[in-house]
């Protein structure tokens, strides 16, 4: 595989993407905090190359400025959302297609939980660095966009490729499985992939990365029909305790 990836924990519930080239060059995506990819970085007795950013919130941007500063790392973004990101040195665009550590990504649009928020797919490895906008039974919280918007997204992602990984900004599939199965209760994927996850989180390990295929089988978020049933169970996952 051109690239491997690692999920990095930070902060409280957060994944920071760490993605190692064969020649032991490395990038991260959505760095929260600087203190994870430095411990990575120096026990790879490597530098960091890039920093790949999906959206502005400050626990997928606030190690940036550190990071750049240790390593002097360039950073891509999106353009519809350079005005609110660290300093861009690689401004992209939905559409385009991008080189990061000598590999193809495609730029994905994934408005919804942001607007300007982008995804990367690495179709040549089976990665996906979707930030918030896809989670292991969930996506993310309609903050500036709308269901319509989320919806597009997730249906552009729900065209990938089944074994993609989908490597997301959170480790939330425990509570979303609690959720999901109110939406689904007799989806035995979702039953099975609920325990599954229990199971992991007990034993201190995480989640995530999922593949496309099995959101597809678990996920309502991804599983609905159209824009009126996302936003239904959008609602109702807002409301949910």
């Amino acid at each position: 595989m051109p690239l491997t990836v690692t999920a990095l924990p930070a902060l409280s519930d957060n994944y920071i993407w760490l993605l190692r080239a064969p020649d032991g060059r490395l990038a991260v995506c959505d760095p929260g905090e600087a203190g994870p990819v430095v411990a990575a970085v120096e026990a790879a007795g490597s530098k960091l190359d890039l920093i790949l950013l999906t959206h502005h919130h400050g626990d997928h941007v606030d190690g940036v400025a550190a990071l750049v500063a240790r390593y002097g790392s360039k950073v891509m973004g999106a353009k519809a959302d350079a005005h609110r990101l660290p300093a861009l040195d690689i401004v992209v665009e939905p559409g385009q297609t991008a080189d990061v550590l000598g590999v193809p990504v495609k730029v994905l649009a994934s408005d919804g939980h942001t607007l300007g928020h982008i995804a990367y797919h690495f179709p040549d490895c089976g990665i996906l660095l979707c930030g918030d906008t896809l989670f292991s039974l969930g996506c993310g919280r309609l903050l500036e966009g709308t269901a319509a918007d989320m919806f597009a997204s997730l249906r552009l992602l729900a065209g990938l490729p089944p074994e993609t990984l989908v490597c997301c900004g959170h480790e939330y599939t425990v509570s979303n499985a609690r959720f999901a199965l109110t939406v689904e209760p007799e989806n035995a994927a979702l039953r099975a992939r609920a325990e599954q996850a229990t199971a992991q989180r007990a034993e201190g390990r995480a989640t995530v990365p999922t593949t496309i295929g099995q959101e597809l089988e678990t996920n309502p978020f991804l599983r609905a029909k159209d824009v009126e049933a996302l936003a239904r169970i959008r609602s109702a996952k807002d409301n949910f305790r």
